[in-house]
């Protein structure tokens, strides 16, 4: 069977994470939803997913095919019931689909929604669905969880160095050549996963859950309460609290951040700090791409959503609830506004649009370090989104 994940509905209030990516490859507790499926399932697949990304992630179409909403995170009786559909059959549950089971032929023609000649299986069974941005981290702790069960059953953890001090030892799993010295790690609230080659420096000290996955660092001293994930080739120190990395960026000093989303390529300068409460312990408002207006999240405590290529200079100060869109540069004294537009440049003094030219450099450059090819295909996709967001830039 040929299985495709496809972007909902929901896509656009994933922005600005989703400009960059199919919304099944957000990373949320160890993997990302994609790797969760192809995991379960046994076996890979491909994304139904905006035109313009579709070069970087094509689909592949059989004679037979499963579309699977990629917002949704797999669990063993979800992938059963996915698996068991027969051509014309939509797994639904409270009217959302699932999945749909769709010969060549409907593939053509499916446009998100369920036929009138399609048969409806429900499914009664608590999964997480990602239908906004800051369910990344409100999911986060219940889906660390479950995917720690699930990649690390019937397996036997790397050991831990002596040097370090360690609370329910059976809860922590290392993958080979991860290094861990001097380090304080209490599992007691949860699992903490060490990724490959991987490092934990000394004096860190670690409140669980925790997922470092492969190649990423936690600096000296760094300190992190759960559930809180960071994603492949990172590196964070300061203070991090339930919040989501999802790779190839940098917190690497000192500096807060809490119940926040920090996409691939960002970089936050020296004691980059993001308020996650707002003084008045209102439901926080963020930024909708969706609605084209400030939302209310449902949440006393929600900080900083910062999409790719995006950077904030020393001493940045991030106001409850921030939106940061792709290829953004925040600096300067004072709390920044609140949502700032993909490409833009400054600060609380204003902004201006940062040149595209510029912003391909740095990013090229970025990668290089990487040893990443900036290549035609991720230029094309930022020339899209420079295009896309010109009129929040405008407004």
């Amino acid at each position: 069977m040929n299985y495709i994940l496809f972007d909902s509905a929901f896509r656009n209030n994933l922005l600005p994470l989703t400009f960059t990516r199919p919304v099944a490859d957000l990373r949320i507790g160890i993997l990302t939803i994609r790797e969760k499926w192809e995991f379960m399932l046994g076996t890979t697949t491909s994304s139904l997913t905006e035109p313009y990304l579709a070069t970087k992630y094509p689909v592949v179409k059989a004679e037979s095919n499963i579309l699977i909403n990629g917002s949704v995170c797999p669990n063993k009786k979800l992938v059963e019931a996915v698996v068991k559909l027969k051509p014309g059959q939509t797994l639904v549950k409270d009217d959302g689909i699932i999945a749909m089971a769709l010969t060549a032929e409907l593939l053509e023609t499916f446009g998100g929604e369920a036929g009138d000649d399609i048969e409806t299986i429900s499914i009664d069974n608590d999964f997480v669905k990602i239908e906004n941005t800051w369910d990344l981290f409100k999911y986060n702790d219940r889906v660390l969880r479950e995917d720690f069960e699930m990649i690390t059953k019937g397996r036997k953890s790397q050991p831990l160095s002596k040097t370090n001090r360690v609370v329910n030892p059976e809860n922590i799993f290392v993958e080979e050549g991860a290094v861990v010295e001097f380090a304080i790690l209490n599992a007691s609230t949860g699992p903490i996963y060490i990724g490959k080659e991987a490092e934990i420096m000394e004096g860190t000290k670690v409140r669980g859950a925790l997922a470092l996955c492969e190649h990423s660092v936690l600096k000296m001293d760094a300190k992190i309460y759960g559930a809180t994930t960071i994603g492949p080739y990172s590196k964070v120190g300061g203070e991090v609290n339930n919040s989501v990395f999802l790779g190839y960026s940098n917190k690497a000093h000192d500096g807060f951040i809490g119940q926040s989303v920090i996409g691939e390529w960002c970089n936050l300068g020296a004691d980059t700090n993001a308020s996650n409460l707002k003084n008045t312990y209102e439901e926080v408002k963020v930024w909708s791409y969706a609605e084209d207006s400030f939302v209310l999240t449902g949440l006393q405590f929600c900080g900083l959503i910062m999409g790719d290529h995006s950077k904030s200079g020393i001493n940045t100060m991030f106001n409850t609830g921030t939106v940061v869109g792709v290829n953004a540069n925040v600096y300067g004294a004072g709390f920044q506004r609140n949502f700032v537009p993909s490409f833009s440049w400054g600060g609380t003094h204003g902004f201006t649009d940062f040149d595209l030219k510029k912003a391909m450099n740095i990013a090229t450059a970025v990668f290089k370090r990487r040893n990443l090819e900036f290549n035609e295909t991720e230029q094309n996709i930022l020339k899209e989104i420079h295009s896309l967001t010109h009129k929040n830039r405008r407004a």
